[in-house]
């Protein structure tokens, strides 16, 4: 082997191993970054879980609440229709 060739070769080395070397660290950056995500998204679900594990006793009451404002809606419609038809009899005598 000439030495030109060598020295090419020297080169070409030299080339991959400093190739090798980024594609190492860009490989390190990659997993860091997937890491850092899958950690991110764990935080918020479980801020979010905490948090409606927290706000649960306060939605429940105020579910319970509605349901009993629609039961005495309920009950007001029932009242008025019971009038009416006692109106209605009232007006036959």
């Amino acid at each position: 082997m000439d030495s030109e060739s060598k020295q090419l070769l020297q080169n070409m080395l030299a080339l991959a191993e400093e190739n090798n070397k980024m594609l190492l660290q860009i490989r390190k950056v990659q997993k860091r970054g997937t890491l850092w995500r899958v950690l991110k998204l764990v935080v918020i679900i479980g801020v979010t879980l905490g948090a409606f594990y927290y706000v649960e006793p306060y939605l429940n009451k105020v579910m319970d609440f509605y349901d009993s404002v629609s039961g005495m809606e309920k009950n007001i419609k029932d009242v008025s229709d019971s009038t009416s038809s006692f109106q209605d009899l009232l007006k036959k005598l």
